[in-house]
Order: C-alpha cells, then sequence, then structure tokens
C-alpha cells in the first residue's frame, strides 16, 4: 500500500517537473566544457602576441583602450587580470535592465573586450549576450527569463527531482537481495520488448546516478533558495551569525593619483603574487571602492580573497582572506566548482557531463513507460 502512493507521488511529480528537468539537465550537460571549448575558439584573443621581457602597461592606459572599444555608451564595469603572462586582459560592459521579464530584455547590453596588457592592442570584441554559452546558461539558471521569475521555477523543479531520486530508491528497492543483479545492470535480448528496455534505461541508471545526481541538484539548490543556503551555511559553520561583509568607502579628500588602478594592481600582486586571476569592479559613484575578487587558482573559485581600493589614492582599504572565512563561508563558495564537477579537474567534468545526461533522460524513460502503460490500458477498454 505505502509503494503504491509513493508510486504515485513519483509518477505525478515526475510527469509535472519532466520538461524543466530535461531543460536544465541537458544544459547543464552542454555547459559543462564551456570553458575548453571557448578558449579553443577564442585562442587568438585570449592569448597575449608578446615579448617575455616587455612590461605592462598601466591599467589606465589598457582600460582607455577598451573603453574605445567599446560600442558607443558602454563603461567598462569590471575587467580581468591574469597572473599568467600568456593572457590577455578583458574587460567587460554590463547593464541590466530591471523591466526586462525575458533573458534578452533583462540585460540592455553585454560586451568584452580583450586587450593585450603590452601593447595595448584590442585583440578581440564579442557579444557576449548572445553568445551559445551564456544563452545555454542562463536557460539552465532561469529558463531565459529574469532571476526573480525564472529561478524560482527552476528551484522548485530540481527539489521535486530531489524528492523523485528519493522515491524512485524507494521503488527500486527488492524486497530480497539474493538475485538482484539484473537490477545493477542493462542486459536485453532480441526479444526484449521497448516497455522493458524504457524500465531498465530508467531504473539501472538512476541507480548508479543518484549519489552524483544527488549533489549536483542540492548545490542547484543552493543558488535557488535564500533559506536553503541558509541551512546549509548555519549546518557547516556551526553558527547563525551572518558571514562578515567587507564595506570600505573611498576617502573624498584622499590624495588622488595619476593611476590608481596601476598602484591597486601591482599591490594586489604583492599580497596574493601566487593567485591565478583578478577581477577589478569599477566604482559606481564618487563614495565607491575599488573592490579585487582574487581567484586563487586557475577555473576554480572555492579559494578567493577580496581586496578593496580607494579609487583615488590606490590605497588598501581593507582586505579578507581565504583562511579568514568559517566553514559555511568555504562551503558556500565551492558550490560553484562542486556543482560543475570542477573541482576533481577534468575527470569531475566528466563525470558531471554523464550524471547530467542521466539526468536528461530520467524524465524521458518516465514519461515513455507512463506513456506506454496509458496506450495498452486504453487499447483493454476496446
Amino acid at each position: 500500500m505505502v509503494k503504491k502512493i509513493i508510486f504515485q507521488l513519483h509518477l505525478w511529480l515526475g510527469l509535472l517537473s519532466g520538461i524543466i528537468v530535461f531543460i536544465v539537465s541537458i544544459t547543464g550537460c552542454l555547459y559543462v566544457f564551456h570553458e575548453e571549448i571557448t578558449t579553443w575558439l577564442r585562442e587568438d584573443a585570449i592569448y597575449a602576441d608578446k615579448n617575455t621581457g616587455i612590461e605592462r602597461l598601466p591599467q589606465e592606459k589598457l582600460l582607455e583602450a577598451a573603453q574605445e572599444a567599446f560600442p558607443t555608451g558602454e563603461t567598462t564595469s569590471w575587467f580581468n587580470v591574469y597572473n599568467n603572462p600568456d593572457k590577455n586582459q578583458v574587460f567587460f560592459s554590463y547593464k541590466n535592465n530591471p523591466e526586462g521579464i525575458t533573458y534578452f530584455t533583462n540585460i540592455e547590453f553585454y560586451n568584452t573586450v580583450f586587450v593585450n596588457p603590452y601593447s595595448g592592442q584590442v585583440e578581440g570584441v564579442y557579444n557576449e549576450k548572445n553568445d551559445f554559452f551564456n544563452v545555454v546558461k542562463f536557460l539552465h539558471w532561469s529558463l531565459l527569463f529574469k532571476t526573480s521569475i525564472g529561478q524560482p521555477i527552476v528551484g522548485w523543479a530540481t527539489l521535486i527531482f530531489v524528492v523523485l531520486l528519493i522515491t524512485g530508491l524507494v521503488l527500486w528497492w527488492p524486497k530480497s537481495f539474493k538475485s538482484v543483479r539484473n537490477l545493477f545492470r542493462i542486459k536485453w535480448k532480441k526479444s526484449t520488448g521497448i516497455y522493458k528496455k524504457f524500465y531498465d534505461l530508467h531504473n539501472v541508471l538512476g541507480f548508479w546516478g543518484l549519489a552524483g545526481l544527488l549533489i549536483i541538484s542540492l548545490t542547484g539548490m543552493i543558488w535557488a533558495f535564500g533559506w536553503f543556503q541558509g541551512l546549509v551555511y548555519v549546518a557547516a559553520s556551526g553558527t547563525t551569525k551572518p558571514p562578515e561583509r567587507l564595506s570600505a568607502e573611498s576617502g573624498l579628500h584622499a590624495r588622488q593619483i595619476e593611476q590608481p588602478l596601476t598602484k591597486a594592481f601591482h599591490e594586489s600582486l604583492n599580497l596574493h603574487g601566487d593567485a591565478a586571476a583578478f577581477r577589478f569592479t569599477l566604482p559606481r559613484d564618487s563614495a565607491g571602492i575599488i573592490n579585487v575578487f582574487v581567484q586563487q587558482k586557475e577555473g576554480l573559485y572555492f579559494q578567493s580573497h577580496q581586496l578593496q581600493f580607494d579609487r583615488f589614492s590606490g590605497e588598501l582599504l581593507a582586505k579578507r582572506g581565504h583562511e579568514d572565512k568559517n566553514t559555511g563561508e568555504k562551503l558556500i563558495a565551492a558550490n560553484y566548482d562542486i556543482h560543475t564537477g570542477a573541482i576533481l579537474g577534468i575527470p569531475g567534468k566528466i563525470l558531471a557531463f554523464i550524471l547530467s545526461l542521466i539526468a536528461a533522460s530520467l524524465p524521458v524513460t518516465g514519461f515513455m513507460m507512463w506513456y506506454k502503460r496509458t496506450r495498452k490500458r486504453q487499447k483493454s477498454l476496446f
């Protein structure tokens, strides 16, 4: 009786959320290797053609070069500087339209300019708003709706998927494990019917992917629901005290120098000379500060530091390192790397790719099983 109730719950929740789970899963699968593919496609723009003996130009000069390359009316919002001397700097212009409902209307513009740090030459200009992988990312993130609309839909579908994984395990669980080898593998004969094939794919792939799919789903829910992120933070850190937030402001009467960005960059290098990259977010108003996100390892975000500089003098105002974070903060910071499998390197990404394919297959095989049963039942009535 209990299994019948669980079966009905599993069936109707699957039908309710299936199309969203499929979209989110297949886009996650497509996005896993976006960095590697984009690097290959944009190799000439990403890597600098340089003489290793030449020093980098001042950041202000590079910012000016990028500014001239952006379409009229756009200004630099942030830029990335890489410790790797072979990589060009990337400047971003981004503007959000709060009135827009879909991805394409919610983002007014989103462009990047690649600038050689030694010559100041522009190596590439890209419209990121229409980039294939950015469209895929936002389809995965919010179904191409603005975040406030699409994210809750994705979040609830993901929560339902977690319930489906658990109820699926309950339905799969045999009364006895004496002869259950066929529950762990797919073994078809020429006479095997189409329904049995869908059944085996659904059950066997669901079982082997269960642990990984739970991890991917739960890490996705951390972004979708503030309450869930709070639960994870409290459970990991052992405290309800929120993380410390740096809140420095530039001194309006600070001594202004000609190259505050360059000074801030060199100070960032002095503090974190072994870091992979530095993201400089420019101030939006006169009291705003230069915010620097320090990415310690290339392609990973779990280990990072934060620096804040005066926009006029380039003086360091505040800093907070990875070592200053509690366990909850570190776990939340590692969420992206865990979700994408990047925390385990290429093998982790391959695993995430396979798991995403399995996740995409489950609504399809589940629907086909339901469809076949329904058709058979209808035929029996006539």
